[in-house]
C-alpha cells in the first residue's frame, strides 16, 4: 500500500522484517521440535536461537542471496546459516518452503487481526455514544433517497454500531480459521519430517496442525480472511456512502470535519467536500477487487503451484493496511461529525406531512375500510397534497370520507410525529442490552 494511506503499526506487522522474523520464529520452533526428539543436540538448539537473528543487515544479505537464487526463503536459510555455523546442518531440516511460509503468514494475519479488532472496538465505542447522543434527534427517513417515515440520527448510528459488532465476530471466526500451520513436507505426506515435530512446533506458535495439508495450507481458509475484510470495506463504504448524501448542499444535515487551515478546492475557497468519505468508498473498491483473488487462489494444481504466492504478496498487505488506514479515517469523521438537527427538521417538512400516510392508512383499516379502498383514498389525498403543495393534515381533514370514519381526536393523534418514535427504547434494548 503507498505510504499515504499506511498507518505505522500495521505497516510494521507487514514490513519485510518482520516477515523474516516470522519464518524465523517458525525455524526455531521445528527446531524445538526436532530437539525434543533428540535429533538436535540441546546445546546445539540452543546456539541456534542464540545466534539466528533479523535485522536490517540479515535483511540486506537475503536480498543479496535472493538475487543469486531467485529464491526468497532459500535465500533466507542461506543468511541463517551464515550466522549459526555448524550448527546449520539442524536448519531447515525435512521440511520444504511452504512448511515456514504458510505457518508465518498464519502468524502475520492473526497478527493483523488483533490490530483490526482494536480499531473495529474503537469504532463501535463511537457509534454507541452518538447513538445516544442523538436518540432523539428525529429525522426524515428515506428509501430510494425519497421521504418514507421519520427516524433518528440515534437509530441510524445503532444499526452501523449493530453491522459493525457483527463484522468484528466475521473478524474472530476468521482468526480462528487462519491459526493453522502446517509442517508436513513437500506433499504433506510428512516424508522427511516426523509428524511430532509438527505437533511440538505448532503448539509452540499457538496454531492448530492443518489436518489434511497437500504442500500448502488450503486457501479456502485465506479467501475467508480476505472477503470478510471486503465485507468490512463496504459496511465502511455504507456508511460513508449516507455521509455523502447527508452532506449535499440542499441537504446537509449532517457534515464531515473540516479542519482550520484545511481547503476544499483549488479553485473555489468556499467549498467544504466530503473528501474523507469518498476516500473510504474508493479504498473499498480496491479491497472488494482482492477478495476476488483470493477466492481465485483456492484453485491451485493438484499439491500446490505458486500462482497464489505472488498475488497474495500485494493483496494480504494492502487489504490490512487499507482497512486498517479506513477505518481509523471513519473514526476520525465520526468524532467530529457535525449534525444539523434543525435542518434534518428542515427536510423533514419539506414533503408536507406525507409520511403520515402509512399512519392514516392502517387507522382507515382498523376502522373497518378494506385495505385497497384505504390506500386509494390515501394516495389520492397524498397526491393532492405534493401537487398543490398543501400540508397533507389539512387535505386530509377536509375530506369528507375521512371525517366520516375518523374524529378530529384521531386525526391529531395520527399526525403526532412523536408515534414514529414510540418503541425506540425497544430498539435500544435490542442493539445494546439497555434503553
Amino acid at each position: 500500500m503507498i505510504e499515504r494511506y499506511t498507518r505505522k503499526e500495521m505497516g510494521n506487522i507487514w514490513s519485510e522484517e518482520n516477515k523474516l522474523k516470522k519464518w524465523l520464529e517458525v525455524e526455531i520452533a521445528i527446531c524445538k521440535g526436532w530437539s525434543e526428539l533428540g535429533v538436535i543436540p540441546k546445546d546445539a538448539f540452543e546456539r541456534i536461537k542464540e545466534k539466528a537473528h533479523i535485522d536490517e543487515e540479515t535483511v540486506e544479505k537475503i536480498k543479496e542471496y535472493d538475487k543469486k537464487y531467485k529464491h526468497d526463503v532459500l535465500a533466507f536459510v542461506s543468511a541463517i546459516n551464515d550466522q549459526i555455523g555448524k550448527d546449520s546442518r539442524y536448519f531447515h531440516m525435512g521440511v520444504t518452503s511452504s512448511d515456514i511460509i504458510d505457518t508465518a503468514f498464519a502468524l502475520l494475519i492473526r497478527e493483523a487481526i488483533d490490530l483490526l479488532l482494536k480499531d473495529i472496538s474503537e469504532v463501535m465505542d463511537i457509534l454507541k455514544e452518538l447513538s445516544y447522543r442523538y436518540k432523539n434527534t428525529i429525522m426524515i427517513g428515506r428509501t430510494h433517497g425519497v421521504h418514507a417515515e421519520p427516524t433518528t440520527f440515534g437509530i441510524k448510528m445503532a444499526c452501523w454500531y449493530d453491522e459493525m459488532r457483527r463484522n468484528r465476530e466475521r473478524l474472530e471466526r476468521c482468526k480462528k480459521t487462519i491459526s493453522y500451520g502446517k509442517i508436513s513436507g513437500a506433499v504433506g505426506t510428512y516424508s522427511n519430517v516426523d509428524p511430532e515435530v509438527e505437533r511440538i512446533a505448532l503448539d509452540y506458535l499457538g496454531l492448530k496442525i492443518e489436518p489434511a495439508s497437500t504442500q500448502i495450507v488450503h486457501r479456502d481458509r485465506h479467501a475467508e480472511v480476505m472477503t470478510t475484510l471486503a465485507i468490512i470495506a463496504s459496511s465502511l463504504e455504507k456508511f460513508a456512502t449516507e455521509i455523502r448524501h447527508l452532506q449535499r448542499t440542499e441537504v446537509l444535515e449532517v457534515q464531515e470535519p473540516f479542519s482550520k487551515g484545511q481547503r476544499g478546492s483549488s479553485a473555489m475557497p468556499h467549498k467544504k467536500n466530503p473528501i474523507h468519505s469518498e476516500r473510504i468508498c474508493g479504498l473499498a473498491r480496491v479491497i472488494r477487487a482482492f477478495s476476488l483473488t483470493s477466492l481465485e487462489n483456492i484453485p491451485l494444481w493438484h499439491e500446490r503451484d505458486i500462482s497464489h504466492s505472488s498475488a497474495e504478496r500485494i493483496i494480504f498487505p494492502d487489504a490490512f493496511i487499507g482497512l486498517d488506514y479506513m477505518l481509523n479515517l471513519f473514526m476520525d469523521i465520526m468524532k467530529g461529525i457535525v449534525v444539523y438537527e434543525d435542518n434534518m427538521l428542515r427536510n423533514m417538512n419539506a414533503s408536507y406531512n406525507l409520511f403520515f400516510s402509512s399512519k392514516l392508512l392502517v387507522e382507515l383499516m382498523k376502522k373497518g375500510m378494506e385495505r385497497d379502498k384505504a390506500y386509494d383514498v390515501v394516495q389520492k389525498l397524498a397526491m393532492e397534497s405534493w401537487e398543490k403543495k398543501v400540508d397533507f393534515k389539512e387535505i386530509v381533514k377536509g375530506n369528507e370520507e375521512i371525517k366520516s370514519m375518523l374524529s378530529d381526536d384521531d386525526i391529531e393523534r395520527i399526525f403526532d410525529p412523536s408515534s414514529f418514535l414510540k418503541n425506540i427504547d425497544y430498539i435500544y434494548e435490542k442493539v445494546f442490552g439497555s434503553a
